[in-house]
């Protein structure tokens, strides 16, 4: 419907004015006619704003005594500096704690319950909720006991000193260990089983800043992937047993801000821990022709290198040929069957992946439906029975059509950037926000290939939470223990010589540094602060970083530590009845989460002398990436800043009017009462 001009608002208003009063009689009512739908047409699909909200992730909420434990312990624990040389060297127990002389059970990944295809729709979403509600108990009460386990007892902590701060030190841990966190929306997890189920080849992404982290114990164990610890041999993939498991592929991401001398480590050591899985380091963007960029920082472009497709493509080739060559389960002799009939039986066998695939086509990403996106992709149809990679009795006409390689990770591992950098231009959102992917989704390779991204999800894990802040893996705005995250951080990261702060207690107020002293009436703190090196808490680092950027309180003006340690958003300020909107930078926590202060861990067993903790100085900084999403964002928030400015701006027009009311009332008021005076 076109919009009215004012004319024709007035005349409409005065319709409605006329018909209210009964001067007009009302218009009759038209009937609208419903459009009939075709035989076969679906259903309108559902209002996007539901579908978001059921596919936003969920966590759990911290408790209010922690979050005050940790927020008075932040301002008394002194940090250790310099940092410890082994710090950069990552610790098993640093991503998966556990408490000494337990055995807890593992946490697992939900899987989804046996359905067949005559299941009504009700049926089957009954059936998942029933067994993810019970999945969701379980963890949540082996992750309680393993909090419990791990917390030390009041009675454990080492006196302090006289200022009453504790020195921290690695053999004690004043702090209370942190919950972690995982996904709880069945919603997300549907996403990722589809995945799983329409996938051949899946590539398995993992920061390669610190890979670990990106593959816990549970998801190896929901993939099969087998390991080099002494119970391989109980791995569902060792046994000669009938699977449709794909096979994996491990890809390390962000392989240019770890730099290629952590990156060769960590491909070594995923190599010795997960024997017979490839492992392929990429790289998702690349520096913008000078042509392009006439000012402002390096902007980059999704943009994978010759020598890391040409090896993520020689590899997906490998793996293709594997699967087109019998299992085990096929080949191994059976009691008493001859050689002949188990050469016949090998050759019957067909294998459920498409046979001939142009790996020049897609080496080169040519074809008539590259980029091409599809929302969602069908789970193929089967059997009701158990299916397996192959079966002896398939035609050639149960060929599937693609090849179908599936891409899953944690979030802000690097997923839509790998896409957009495979097709050279921007086709899924990447975001600095995690998990910005909703719903699975499918775009076409080659016309032979697709390639299904799946949502970023949070696996059950032991990691803690500041470690799954500091990988980006949880958004930062639903973060409430700022301070527990900073100091945790600090341990790791010399976050004062990082952003060149100054101590507090070096800076001097604008009265004292205004006022005159006479000799011998100068404060001893202040001529005796050079002498002493400092000693950092994490109050005392977002102290000083809201000292830094000027961040104060609003009615006290004390320095606002919240705002230093988890900023994002616009500033309105008021020059000249103009309002000018500037957005403020991310601070601290999200430098770290965003890739702006550049870290990276070793894997164990290397031999490093630093004293810089994880702070890579030689790392590059997270891309300024040219994606659509990020300008999208930013204008969603301006927009709505604009709307609250306009909203203040008439406000302050309103009072502005009244003030001026009031005051031409007072001169009255003045002007009768000296009348009446006089």
């Amino acid at each position: 419907m076109a919009p009215l001009s004012g004319k024709q608002r007035k005349a409409q208003l005065k319709l409605k004015r006329a018909i209210k009063r009964g001067d007009v009689p009302p218009p009759p009512v038209q009937s609208q006619k419903r459009k009939k739908r075709a035989p076969g047409a679906r259903n309108p699909p559902d209002k996007p704003s539901r579908n978001a909200r059921d596919l936003q992730s969920e966590f759990i909420k911290l408790d209010k005594a922690f979050l005050d434990d940790t927020k008075a312990l932040a301002g008394s624990i002194v940090l250790r500096r310099p940092i410890l040389a082994d710090v950069a060297v990552l610790r098993h127990g640093w991503i998966s704690p556990s408490p000494p002389g337990s055995q807890l059970p593992q946490v697992a990944l939900p899987k989804r319950p046996k359905w067949r295809y005559q299941m009504s729709k009700e049926e089957l979403d009954a059936n998942e909720q029933a067994h993810f509600r019970t999945w969701l108990a379980q963890q949540d009460a082996i992750i309680e006991q393993w909090q419990r386990a791990l917390n030390c007892p009041p009675s454990a902590y080492p006196t302090a000193d006289l200022a009453g701060n504790h020195v921290d030190d690695s053999e004690t841990r004043l702090m209370p260990h942190p919950p972690t966190h995982f996904e709880r929306n069945i919603e997300v997890w549907r996403q990722f089983w589809r995945v799983t189920e329409i996938s051949q080849i899946l590539l398995v992404l993992l920061d390669s800043r610190c890979p670990p982290l990106h593959l816990p114990s549970s998801l190896s164990a929901y993939l099969n992937i087998p390991t080099s610890s002494p119970s391989n041999d109980s791995s569902p993939r060792s046994k000669q047993t009938k699977s449709k498991a794909p096979h994996i592929i491990l890809v390390l991401t962000k392989a240019d801000i770890s730099g290629p001398a952590r990156t060769a480590s960590w491909t070594s050591f995923l190599n010795t821990s997960y024997p017979g899985v490839p492992v392929v380091p990429v790289e998702a963007y690349a520096p913008k022709s000078s042509l392009t960029v006439e000012q402002g920082p390096t902007r980059y472009e999704p943009h994978l290198p010759g020598t890391f497709r040409e090896r993520l493509v020689d590899t997906l080739r490998a793996v293709h040929e594997q699967k087109l060559q019998p299992p085990q389960w096929v080949t191994a002799p059976r009691t008493g069957e001859s050689e002949e009939e188990r050469l016949l039986r090998i050759d019957q066998w067909r294998p459920r992946v498409k046979r001939v695939i142009d790996w020049d086509d897609v080496l080169a990403a040519k074809g008539n439906r590259v980029g091409k996106a599809v929302a969602g992709a069908p789970v193929p149809r089967g059997q009701d029975k158990q299916e397996t990679e192959g079966t002896e009795t398939d035609e050639e006409d149960d060929e599937p059509e693609f090849l179908t390689i599936g891409v899953i990770g944690q979030p802000n591992v690097g997923k839509s950037s790998l896409l957009n950098a495979i097709f050279g231009k921007i086709r899924v959102r990447a975001s600095r926000t995690p998990g910005k992917t909703k719903h699975f989704q499918t775009l076409f390779w080659t016309s032979d290939v697709r390639l299904v991204d799946c949502p970023g999800l949070v696996m059950p894990s032991f990691v803690p939470m500041d470690i799954q802040v500091l990988s980006g893996v949880l958004p930062i705005s639903r973060i409430s223990a700022v301070p527990f995250c900073i100091h945790q951080l600090a341990r790791l990261l010399p976050l004062e010589q990082i952003l060149e702060l100054t101590h507090p207690s070096s800076s001097v107020s604008a009265a004292s540094a205004m006022r005159t002293w006479r000799p011998g009436q100068r404060p001893l703190e202040q001529t005796n602060i050079q002498s002493k090196a400092p000693r950092w808490t994490a109050s005392d680092i977002m102290t000083a970083y809201a000292d830094k950027k000027g961040w104060v309180t609003a009615k006290a003006g004390r320095p606002d530590i919240h705002r230093a340690g988890n900023a994002s958003g616009y500033r309105l300020t008021l020059p000249e009845n103009r309002f000018d909107r500037a957005m403020s930078i991310c601070v601290v926590l999200r430098l770290v989460a965003e890739g702006k202060i550049p870290w990276a861990f070793w894997p164990p067993g290397s031999s490093v002398s630093t004293d810089d903790g994880i702070w890579a100085r030689d790392g590059v900084q997270q891309h300024a990436r040219d994606d659509l999403e990020t300008d999208e964002e930013e204008e969603s928030e301006m927009g709505e800043l604009s709307s609250e400015a306009e909203d203040i701006k008439v406000a302050s027009s309103e009072s502005d009017e009244s003030r001026t009311r009031m005051r031409k009332s007072l001169l009255c008021l003045e002007g009768i009462l000296e009348g009446l005076g006089h």
